[in-house]
């Protein structure tokens, strides 16, 4: 019942956030977010601000997880301050922070990520692992303030999104992971849903839309490796597979709307910053490479890689229920390096 009641209240927020993004979304999503962050700082308690606040310069601010961070007695080693120590107009506060740093499908979809922890919970039983909607943990580097370097992090099971800001400016966005277990969910009150159904499918639609000779090229005989956690930087090597300078122009738009189902988590200037830098380095540059099965319950992974930037796409893992290949990470991060460096 409390996790029911959890899910809910997550629904609600996502609801309330969306309709709060639409009401201010012609104001610039770095004036959003310091508001929304210094409303959420005033209304901490000196003891909840130490536990979120660290100096920008904090070795912390690059140590991004998107798997679960716990010790052997089942305690939470993810620093910062969680959903969980929170009082309800904190736990407001500080997914309107979220908001203003999503769009408004990417805050629905971020939203649902943590909700999916109940779904875990009731799968797993007593398993060893935490599965808790409330463990999504929040940190502050510096000041939020319209001067100066701040930047700020909200991260728990499969989702770890990363801000550096230079006061109102958004220097950074990356990294970007959203991960999803079940991907699909197969049963119970939300079967059916798909929270990351578009960063898989519009993949797979690709792929069936290269010729035969293309598809060569673009596939790969072993999956990808699992995404680097902590990193300031992608380890992904030189481009893989097949360039968009050698694809139609049917074949390109659906590679764009590939690119766009990440970049639309973020807020629209954010999203057109980084699709702007993608341009300019040359849409031909940018490669596709797939491999595994595309039926459901078929291992995969892929890799959209330009100049500038590199999607990383797994989903090789059972979900809980035991279900194959229903476990996705997915992760959209900057090829010279995340967190503004």
């Amino acid at each position: 019942m409390k996790f029911t009641r959890l899910l809910l209240a997550l629904a609600a927020f996502g609801i309330l956030a969306g309709l709060a993004y639409v009401a201010q979304r012609t104001e610039a999503p770095g004036m959003r977010m310091v508001v929304a962050a210094e409303k959420f700082m005033d209304g901490l308690s000196a003891e909840q601000k130490e536990k979120i606040s660290f100096p920008f310069d904090s070795k912390e601010r690059t140590r991004w997880f998107f798997t679960p961070q716990q010790d052997s007695e089942r305690r939470a080693t993810r620093k910062g301050l969680p959903l969980e120590d929170m009082n309800p107009e904190q736990r407001k506060m500080a997914l309107d922070l979220v908001a203003a740093g999503t769009s408004a499908r990417g805050n629905m979809q971020a939203t649902t990520i943590m909700s999916l922890e109940s779904i875990l919970h009731d799968l797993e039983k007593n398993g060893r692992m935490v599965r808790n909607p409330q463990w999504y943990f929040f940190s502050v580097f510096g000041n939020p303030s319209k001067t100066g370097k701040w930047g700020w992090r909200v991260e728990g099971h499969h989702l770890s999104l990363n801000f550096t800001m230079d006061g109102t400016e958004v220097v950074a966005a990356t990294p970007s992971f959203f991960g999803a277990n079940p991907a699909d969910v197969k049963s119970g009150p939300r079967k059916g849903l798909r929270v990351l159904g578009s960063a898989e499918q519009l993949a797979i639609q690709l792929l069936f839309a290269l010729d035969a000779d293309q598809k060569k090229i673009a596939y790969q005989e072993k999956p990808f490796p699992e995404i680097s956690e902590a990193t300031v930087k992608p380890t992904v090597g030189r481009p893989r597979g097949l360039p968009a300078a050698e694809m139609t122009a049917e074949q390109r738009d659906i590679l764009m709307k590939l690119l766009h189902a990440y970049t639309e988590r973020m807020p629209a200037k954010v999203a057109e910053v980084e699709m702007k830098n993608v341009r300019e380095a040359g849409i031909d540059k940018v490669h596709f490479a797939y491999q595994g099965g595309t039926a459901p319950g078929q291992k995969h992974t892929y890799r959209v890689q330009g100049p500038t930037f590199v999607i990383e796409f797994l989903n090789e893992q059972n979900d809980s229920a035991g279900n194959p290949a229903n476990h996705i990470h997915s992760v959209w991060r900057r090829m010279q390096g995340d967190f503004g460096l």
